[in-house]
């Protein structure tokens, strides 16, 4: 195993659920030295990330040590800034005001290290009416406008099947924090980043908010159909779905070729994109009629072979068999203690000298708690008297 390209950096992980842990996922992933802060069993305010042992969990906190430490604490604090003293960045996803009661606020941890880069995660960002609102991935995603865009049109809103916005907001967080050691290296500063999930759902809308912005064109919802590229969409094959992505004139001809239907190119309906953006649900019937001779299979192949795209709508077990999917091993073996040997999901960043390593299993809480304050000066006595009593 090599050392990471990362690994000059000690990241504190004071994060929980899934948004604050996506974040510094990347940073473990390639290196750091990640090391997870918890609450000392009985003490409260649990991760709420869900079983420890569970997908979930394991997926999101590997490649890091854990240690037990209650911020509540005086002494608990004193040792988590002794820490700050060493570390290069901290993030945290508590709710906003959180920090500045627990004393560890980014004016404060500056005090103890002016190198110091502090990451935050909120639901609706650090100030502002919402500030101190809680954030949950569904409220995020109904304010930040894609349940509105989502689902079958008159159908009402629906949520995506993925927590879109906390991983969104974790990405988000990752480049600043990144993109804020870059700049340490001229300025010799820390400084502050923070995101949020209502930004991070906004941003990721894209176009489709860009819509409204520049055009001031509400968009609705479009089902399985692409918002503005036609015909692109879910149609139905001899023995189920695929997806075809047959827009513009040229992949148009090609598709239509493709199926043996030279028809839907003359016929005045369809034969330019403004008319079959005008005709879509009567070009989608046609083209559901001749498809009924073709597998999904046989289709894929064959579309693809003409240089028009399409692919298979797969459940999770069938996407894990695919051959792409196996040949960019997106599912990364790792042994656990617990658990033996487990699979857990890839990064989706190709790098051709520095890959991130999947080293080891999400660690048991407060795994590496003694191993961890010895390094940051601590003696076995000043340890055994934190522990007896309930510092860590």
């Amino acid at each position: 195993m090599t050392a990471g390209p990362l690994a000059r950096f000690t990241v504190l992980d004071l994060t929980r659920v899934r948004a604050g842990p996506t974040a510094v996922r990347y940073f473990a992933d390639w290196g750091a030295n990640v090391i997870k802060i918890e609450m000392p069993p009985g003490a409260g305010d649990a991760d709420m990330g869900g079983p420890r042992h569970g997908p979930d969990f394991q997926n999101l906190h590997r490649n890091k040590r854990s240690i037990t430490l209650n911020l509540k604490e005086p002494d608990g604090k004193a040792v988590f800034l002794k820490m700050v003293e060493k570390a290069d960045v901290v993030i945290e996803n508590y709710r906003a005001d959180v920090k500045f009661r627990l004393g560890i606020d980014y004016e404060s941890l500056k005090k103890v290290n002016p190198k110091i880069i502090l990451g935050s995660i909120s639901g609706f960002g650090q100030d502002g009416p919402y500030a101190e609102r809680a954030g949950f991935d569904q409220i995020a995603q109904g304010m930040g406008g894609l349940m509105w865009i989502t689902g079958m049109p008159g159908g009402g809103p629906v949520r995506a099947g993925i927590a879109v916005a906390d991983v969104g907001a974790g990405l988000h967080c990752a480049i600043g924090v990144l993109i804020a050691l870059l700049e340490r290296d001229s300025s010799g500063q820390g400084q502050w980043v923070s995101s949020s999930l209502l930004q991070a759902m906004i941003s990721m809308c894209d176009f489709q908010a860009a819509r409204w912005t520049i055009a001031k064109d509400v968009p609705g919802q479009a089902g399985n159909n692409h918002p503005t590229s036609i015909p692109t969409g879910v149609f139905q094959t001899k023995d189920g779905y695929i997806n075809i992505a047959a827009s513009g004139g040229h992949i148009y001809k090609r598709f239509c070729e493709s199926i043996k239907a030279p028809e839907l190119m003359t016929d005045e309906r369809f034969s330019t994109d403004k008319a079959r953006a005008k005709n879509r649900d009567a070009l989608n019937a046609e083209i559901d009629k001749r498809l009924t001779g073709y597998t999904s299979a046989e289709l894929v192949e064959k579309l693809n072979k003409a240089g028009v795209p399409a692919g298979p709508i797969y459940k999770m077990d069938e996407m894990f068999a695919d051959p792409q999917v196996k040949h960019l091993k997106m599912a990364h073996p790792v042994h656990s203690p617990k658990l033996g040997d487990i699979e857990l999901i890839g990064q989706a960043i190709n790098m051709s000298r520095t890959p991130f390593e999947m080293k080891t299993a999400t660690p048991e809480q407060g795994e590496h708690t003694d191993a961890v304050l010895k390094e940051f000066g601590f003696d076995a006595a000043a340890i055994a008297d934190f522990r007896k009593r309930k510092v860590i």
